[in-house]
């Protein structure tokens, strides 16, 4: 039955809601658990302190009422299949233009990122000696080839394989606050003398150790950890049942960034003093080499290893989503807009994979991986920004000219417009904070040339088109 349902929506050339409820709270985990939390933390918490729990908390929110006001406008028509659909038909094309092809470009730029990341921890299992760039170049091709034919499969395994590696990822927080409690509890003294206690979240320099600029500073890299959390958003065409399964996903982002990100960094804060934690070591793979379990070491960077794959994976559904929308919306070429007989749009992923490729290639050319990887993040930062801002601008002018559809929605954004203008302001004022910090200032420099080239596409190659 699935086959002959896959079948007649490739023949009608269009996406197959096949994934169930459970693959959507999974996928809606595993984009609220990335790298960002388990290699990023250590950096924030050396940067910020313990207020590293309050930044967390901050975002959170400020996403949650991104994705709220997501859910609402893809409840208010099911016709609307993602972003590029709404905010086409409620700013106007140009809009979707610039979501469309600036969300692939987000991910383009993530799953560098991660080619960079997986070739960085597979050092630990090669006795921690460096590649050469043609091992390096093997590696990114095999990971690459590997995504894709998951992704070439059917929708459904996509969602499957994405339930099992966000699976892998809860397993490894729980475990390490099962872990950190009974050290906690226990009074458990560490190599170094410290005692596990909640009082190290307030006793070596207060909740806001580095004051204001640390505080400041904290959100940079924070705010990385929760790009991708609207992937639910890109999911929702092939989601059985919307009504139900999209409210769920979303309303639950508030619990797990409590129980995965603050919890979790609780737990680290208490164990070790966060002005004794390695910036450069993950600080998940610290707590549980303190509590003397051997393989630790090599299980944390199975699971990091599984949260890039992951995000890879993501990444990759994502971008071949995105252009199978822009294709159409007759905003990109139209074979972007063919799907094979398992209903996925192959041509679309083969582009994405051949510039993740090209992406791989400039390995060659920036010798610093750890450099490279900040300035691909902070880009891919921006981007996201940039996306959630055209998200709410699209529900201001939901709001304003389709109220009927807003007055009989039963998943209505909290506070409407005036929450809607309190996250924007609260984002433009993170593209602020991003220009502080002389690393992530170079990325902020380098994104106006994209905008630069959406521009001459736009103009040059669709607008003309549509006079």
């Amino acid at each position: 039955m699935l086959n002959q349902n896959t079948n007649e929506s490739a023949a009608q050339g269009e996406l197959h809601r096949s994934l169930s409820n459970r693959h959507l709270q999974l996928i809606a985990i595993g984009g609220a658990i990335g790298t960002g939390l388990f290699m990023g933390s250590g950096k924030t918490i050396s940067l910020a302190g313990p207020s590293i729990l309050f930044i967390y908390m901050i975002i959170g929110l400020m996403v949650f009422f991104v994705m709220r006001a997501l859910g609402e406008l893809l409840l208010s028509n099911l016709k609307y299949k993602s972003f590029i659909d709404f905010s086409t038909d409620l700013i106007g094309p140009w809009a979707g233009y610039f979501v469309g092809w600036t969300y692939w470009l987000c991910w383009i730029t993530i799953g560098i990122a991660d080619l960079s990341a997986i070739i960085y921890y597979l050092q630990f299992f090669n006795n921690g000696i460096p590649f050469s760039p043609v091992e390096g170049a093997m590696i990114s091709v095999a990971a690459i080839i590997f995504i894709m034919g998951l992704n070439l499969m059917t929708v459904k395994l996509f969602g499957e394989l994405e339930f099992w590696f966000a699976l892998v990822k809860i397993i490894a927080i729980v475990v390490l606050i099962a872990v950190g409690l009974w050290m906690i509890f226990t009074g458990f003294t560490s190599t170094t003398g410290e005692v596990a206690s909640f009082t190290h979240l307030w006793a070596n320099g207060g909740m806001f150790p580095t004051g204001m600029e640390g505080f400041l500073a904290g959100f940079q890299i924070a705010i990385f950890a929760f790009v991708g959390v609207e992937l639910v958003g890109t999911t929702a065409a092939e989601t059985k049942d919307p009504e139900r399964n999209l409210p769920k996903a979303v309303n639950s982002i508030p619990i797990r960034i409590i129980f995965f990100y603050v919890l979790a960094l609780v737990i680290v804060m208490s164990v070790t003093p966060w002005n004794r934690i390695n910036p450069e070591v993950s600080p998940f793979v610290n707590l549980f080499s303190q509590a003397g379990i051997a393989a630790a070491a090599i299980i944390m960077n199975l699971v990091v290893l599984s949260s890039v794959m992951s995000s890879m994976n993501s990444g990759v559904f994502s971008t071949s989503r995105m252009l199978f929308g822009l294709s159409r919306e007759k905003q990109g070429p139209q074979a972007f807009g063919h799907l094979n007989k398992r209903a996925v749009p192959a041509n679309a992923l083969y582009f994405s994979a051949i510039c993740l490729l090209g992406g791989a290639a400039l390995q060659y050319f920036v010798p610093n991986t750890v450099e490279a990887f900040t300035l691909a993040t902070t880009l891919s930062t921006i981007l996201f920004i940039l996306v959630w801002l055209i998200i709410l601008w699209s529900y201001l002018v939901y709001y304003k000219t389709r109220p009927e559809l807003h007055a009989k929605s039963t998943f209505k954004l909290p506070g409407g417009p005036l929450t809607c203008w309190v996250v924007i302001v609260f984002f433009i004022g993170m593209i602020y904070v991003l220009s502080l910090e002389p690393d992530t200032m170079k990325a902020l420099m380098v994104s106006p040339i994209w905008l630069i080239i959406l521009a001459i596409g736009y103009f040059g190659f669709y607008k003309p088109k549509h006079k």
